[in-house]
């Protein structure tokens, strides 16, 4: 297998893009910095905000980064459905003195924007997620120099993604938090057992193709990490680890939640935005998640305000809290210092099964 991404980091360890703010260019810069690969994510941004934060990582490091980019989405299949939730969050709207905002806000996310914003001014990697970009996408980023990487949840995605031209899959386990990567929006899958476990997915994958994999889902210790690798990933992706570092942009509320005992589980979700996401169970995932139709991104623009709202009022019980089904192990650390603790931690599970240290990394 190709570990062409290998001279991207001194660690084998990439921050996940985190759409809503988490990703912010202090954040990833920090990262990368620290010898990881740090993410941005242009998810929900018009394409000047991203190509502004793209200018704010430069100038915090000259190291390599990545930015990540939602598919286009198909138009809105069901408005009758559409109509009916947003009457039942009627009362969420008047409890938070806020408006629901308009579902038909754009399901593009300005993709072909930000595409020839990243195609005049390339950055190292790419990313994608809700779908694979077609060969002649990938294929202009190549030419750039920008290495292209696609978010699966299935073999037969990453198998798809190789067939592309992508560089590599990012292999996202069910046990991952925030939204699921899948191609499709099937509401059959919800709740099914569906969603296969992040060592089982790096398997089978790799069965399938012979580009790169890096693994994410549930990752919060430098021995999981070891697993993936061992399982065949040349690299781990983690998202609720750096969520609660103070270089987040993540709300404080969100990060305080992680390890709150009121919040004691995950679940899957289309409470929020119309596809399935983790986070931590709370009333609003409750009350409204089993009504919610699988439509995106059109729940995700009604519910914008409120959740907004409800961070605003200080109410965690109202805001979309996404998190892996690991994140009763956040640690409250510096990036760096986080960086430097799972590299540690990496080391010491590859010595106990007889491997020579690999990452140099400091204890």
């Amino acid at each position: 297998m190709s570990s062409a991404l290998t001279d991207l980091y001194r660690y084998p360890i990439v921050q996940a893009p985190m759409a809503g703010g988490a990703s912010c260019p202090q954040l990833a810069a920090t990262v990368s910095e620290a010898g990881g690969l740090g993410f941005l994510a242009a998810g929900y941004k018009t394409p000047e905000a991203m190509y502004e934060e793209i200018k704010q990582l430069r100038g915090l490091t000259n190291r390599p980064f990545g930015m990540n980019l939602f598919m286009p989405q198909p138009p809105n299949p069901d408005p009758a459905a559409v109509a009916a939730y947003g009457e039942r969050l009627a009362g969420e709207a008047a409890w938070y003195e806020t408006s629901l905002g308009d579902p038909e806000s754009g399901s593009d996310d300005a993709y072909d924007a930000k595409l020839a914003v990243l195609l005049d001014n390339p950055v190292p990697v790419v990313s994608f997620t809700f779908g694979c970009p077609t060969r002649a996408v990938l294929d202009a980023l190549a030419r750039v120099g920008t290495r292209t990487v696609v978010t699966v949840t299935s073999p037969v995605e990453a198998q798809t993604a190789q067939w592309a031209g992508a560089d590599a899959v990012c292999v996202q386990g069910v046990e991952a938090g925030g939204h699921q990567g899948t191609y499709s929006n099937d509401p059959a899958a919800d709740g099914m057992g569906v969603g296969l476990g992040l060592l089982s997915l790096i398997t089978l994958v790799r069965e399938y193709v012979q580009i790169p994999i890096i693994a994410a889902g549930g990752i919060m210790r430098g021995s999981q990490i070891a697993a993936a690798l061992a399982a065949g990933a040349v690299a781990a992706q983690l998202g609720t680890a750096f969520l609660v570092c103070p270089e987040s942009g993540a709300n404080a509320l969100h990060k305080q939640a992680m390890t709150d005992p009121l919040f004691g589980r995950t679940e899957l979700t289309r409470a929020f935005s119309g596809r399935p996401a983790r986070g931590l169970v709370n009333r609003f995932m409750r009350e409204h998640g089993p009504y919610a139709p699988a439509v995106y991104p059109q729940l995700h623009h009604m519910t914008s305000g409120l959740r907004k709202a409800a961070a605003k009022a200080g109410d965690p019980q109202g805001m979309a809290l996404w998190a892996g089904q690991g994140h009763r192990l956040a640690r409250d650390l510096p990036a760096t210092r986080l960086v430097e603790t799972l590299a540690v931690e990496l080391d010491a599970a590859r010595a106990a099964l007889g491997f020579q240290p690999q990452w140099g990394a400091v204890s």
